[in-house]
């Protein structure tokens, strides 16, 4: 879209940007509270209402079917639905078709590598951050962690063996090695720092949901964890190490190789037997410590890996295999990944944050969480099964209206522990964002390699990390509507590419594609981006917009018409609604 254009009628188009912060007022369906033959949404839902009725506060309207469907596509695959796909779910008849939705992007075949990466993306930034393996001389490889990562979501690997997997890898780090464990690239660049400390904290946050970074130095000041219990679960780490592979001929690293040897101790002379590890007290008092689960459950204390490979009996403790499982009460692991991936959902998790749970920080609905973390266990740790529960729960189903008793009491950005009562407005991340404009313009259709297009979306993200960079060096990860953000993504090459009016693109097929009236392409472009159909408002305006410019092209109808197009996509693509999960 040329300048010229912006600026020849900027009232129509800020206005028309207005009107698409406006939630769809479409007709929504009467809430059901279907569970769907599915146990454990029935137990969700029923837990929900009676908490809801508890707090005295009425659930919001369902959610419209557009909005559900464009909600779904973007948690499960990582992008929104395009037209067809979304026409195919609102004009079905089938009174299970969210189910049957669900069951298509989570096992169809058609669906696996959108959702493997989809997933592949957001555990990469759980284990090892945003930019890891992105640094010159960085022991982590990006390439290899995601490697393993989309194995493991293409084949839904059980999470437990996955946690496993990762904990205790050994092997290189890098793809094309011959000993290539992608799995050691979660504790490449944690297990040197510190003696272990990263290794320690980002196992227990990630895994246990348990954070203990400060009991490195003292003891926690809100709950039971000492710090003893910080030095017994580092001990459990002391035997591993990562050796740096070199470039030929350089000191530029290529790779790590993630290895366990016989750990002697920290004492003078070492005692492999005993292995102990050293810590300094507050007061100066120096103690000692043995590897020990959370719970208190010790192993052999002997150093040599042959006896007692460290992290392996750390794994059996973790998933629970090897002792008598309470069949009441679930474990860390199980609570953990429930808490995860309900907030990844529901955009909160039953603490908040997701990964600070205990005595200190207790659940909204612990015996909701405790029961889907058992089933969890039920259903062998299937991650897939844990996503079609909640997806298909009456929370997750809920518009993001709220009404008059869910306002204030039911609203975390006030301070309120979330009663899901409503679903909660969240942006996009930066990997949705570029998946869903893929999408929206069908630049998928002409799309090269797996490889080929993963180079050009990272090559895009990484212009968003470093301009997005706070001052103590974090990344953001999702679109906060900063003065830099929105020039970036109004002005940037992807938008530019986006609403090009060029031969063979999509606003040009669009415009020339006979079988679609003239007065269905705004709607085409509005259910492209949006997931639903526009306003009589919105209409008005876009016909006022489309008059402005045939007079521009000096009553050229096919130039005005491409033009008063690219005017509205560029004002959908550049709202509030088609950058927020609604």
């Amino acid at each position: 879209m040329s300048r010229e254009i912006r600026f020849t009628v900027p009232l129509v188009v800020t206005a028309l940007i207005s009107l698409l912060t406006v939630a769809d007022a479409a007709k929504r369906p009467s809430a059901r509270w279907a569970s769907y033959d599915l146990p454990q949404v029935a137990t969700i839902n029923g837990r929900m209402i009676d908490s809801w009725k508890e707090w005295e506060i009425k659930p919001s309207q369902d959610a419209t079917e557009g909005e559900w469907c464009r909600r779904v596509y973007l948690d499960v695959i990582g992008r929104i639905p395009t037209v067809p796909e979304l026409y195919a779910f609102t004009k079905s008849k089938d009174k299970s078709k969210k189910r049957t939705l669900v069951n298509r992007l989570l096992y169809d075949e058609r669906y696996t590598e959108e959702y493997a990466r989809n997933w592949t993306t957001v555990w990469t930034n759980v284990l090892i951050g945003r930019s890891g393996g992105t640094e010159r001389n960085s022991l982590t490889s990006r390439e290899g962690m995601q490697k393993y990562l989309r194995d493991c979501f293409a084949r839904n690997k059980p999470y437990d063996r996955m946690v496993r997997d990762l904990v205790t890898a050994v092997g290189s780090s890098k793809p094309g090695a011959e000993n290539f464990n992608g799995a050691t690239n979660f504790l490449a660049m944690k297990v040197n720092e510190e003696k272990g400390t990263l290794a320690t904290a980002a196992t227990a946050r990630i895994f246990l949901g348990l954070q203990v970074q400060c009991t490195q130095c003292h003891n926690h000041p809100f709950n039971e964890w000492k710090q003893q219990k910080f030095w017994e679960f580092n001990a459990f780490f002391r035997q591993t190490r990562a050796l740096r592979r070199f470039r030929p001929g350089t000191r530029d690293v290529n790779s790590a190789e993630l290895v366990d040897e016989d750990f002697g101790g920290e004492g003078t002379p070492q005692t492999p037997s005993e292995a102990e590890i050293y810590y300094e007290q507050r007061n100066a008092v120096m103690l000692a410590a043995y590897p020990v689960f959370v719970d208190g459950r010790a192993i052999a204390r002997s150093g040599f890996v042959e006896d007692a490979n460290r992290r392996s009996l750390l794994a059996d403790l973790m998933t629970s295999t090897n002792r008598t499982v309470d069949t009441k009460t679930a474990t860390y692991l199980e609570l953990a990944a429930v808490n995860r991936l309900w907030g990844h959902f529901l955009g909160y998790g039953f603490t908040t944050p997701i990964d600070d749970m205990g005595p200190h920080n207790s659940p909204t609905h612990p015996e909701l969480l405790n029961h889907l973390g058992l089933q969890f266990r039920e259903a062998s740790y299937d991650l897939k099964q844990l996503a079609e529960w909640i997806t298909l729960s009456a929370p997750y189903g809920l518009s993001s209206q709220s009404n008059s008793t869910n306002a204030t009491l039911d609203d975390p950005l006030l301070g309120e522990d979330p009663k899901f009562s409503r679903f909660y407005l969240r942006q996009m991340r930066a990997e949705e964002l570029y998946e869903s404009l893929v999408a929206a313009t069908q630049a998928d259709k002409n799309a090269a390699s797996y490889e080929e297009q993963e180079k050009e979306k990272n090559k895009w993200l990484q212009q968003f990390t470093v301009a997005f960079g706070n001052d103590e060096g974090e990344e953001a990860t999702i679109f906060n509507g900063t003065i830099p953000q929105a020039l970036m993504m109004f002005n940037g090459d992807l938008i530019k590419k986006a609403t090009s009016a060029d031969k063979g693109g999509f606003l040009s097929n669009l415009a020339n594609n006979r079988r679609i009236p003239n007065s269905r392409k705004i709607d085409f472009l509005f259910q492209a981006g949006l997931g639903r159909t526009p306003t009589d408002q919105e209409i008005e305006r876009a016909n006022r917009l489309l008059m402005l410019r045939v007079q521009d092209e000096k009553g050229d109808i096919n130039k005005g018409t491409i033009a008063a197009m690219q005017d509205v996509w560029w004002a959908i693509l550049n709202s509030n609604e088609f950058i927020i999960n609604h």
